[in-house]
């Protein structure tokens, strides 16, 4: 019978197998990975950005899950996506979603959340700022990854830790994808998520 370790081999060869196919390369975890955390990803302009975060998910074997609108959780789409770390989110039920997360943070000693700000692959002038509220109420850092579609390369930027402004910390965050070349939306939509 094949153990958990097989399967992380298995997955991992098949995610650099995947990576190779789109001509896409990747940065390994960066030195300030930490194994609670809310990772945020621009820009969201393809389901094929959905791809990459979820194969890195699995080539990296990190306790991760990615965020995914519920209306693509059919059957059989449903298996892959959940077997993959996909978690479901209503984005018309706003309330109590954060707390939500903050709970599945306190229930696993290590968790990964992965988010798009965007919340559309639409260009958008705002951004949402769910993943700010988690991070502060669960006290985990805020990761920032890019794909890097110039270089066809997955990169990471940078980590904040929430402090006492959102406001301050987007312009952190805002100027981690300046300084890599990227200027994401500093306008906040007035939900969480």
């Amino acid at each position: 019978m094949m153990g958990i370790s097989h399967f992380s081999a298995v997955f991992s060869a098949l995610g650099k197998f995947i990576y190779a196919c789109m001509g896409w390369t990747y940065e390994p975890l960066p030195d300030y990975w930490e194994p609670r955390c809310v990772v945020i990803g621009f820009p969201h302009t393809s389901n094929m950005d959905t791809v990459r975060a979820l194969t890195y998910i699995k080539l990296a074997g990190v306790n991760a899950k990615l965020l995914i609108k519920s209306v693509w959780f059919f059957f059989p789409m449903s298996f892959v996506l959940k077997g993959l770390g996909g978690l479901p989110v209503k984005r018309n039920k706003s309330c109590g979603f954060v707390d939500s997360v903050i709970e599945k943070f306190e229930e696993q000693e290590d968790l990964v959340v992965a988010m798009v700000p965007e919340g559309t692959r639409k260009s958008v002038s705002t951004i949402r700022t769910g993943f700010w509220y988690i991070a502060k109420g669960a006290d985990v850092p805020i990761i920032c990854w890019y794909l890097d579609n110039q270089s066809r390369r997955t990169r990471w930027l940078g980590k904040i830790h929430p402090g006492q402004s959102l406001e301050q910390d987007l312009r952190k965050i805002y100027a981690i994808y300046k300084h890599a070349g990227f200027s994401i939306p500093i306008q906040v939509k007035n939900s969480n998520f």
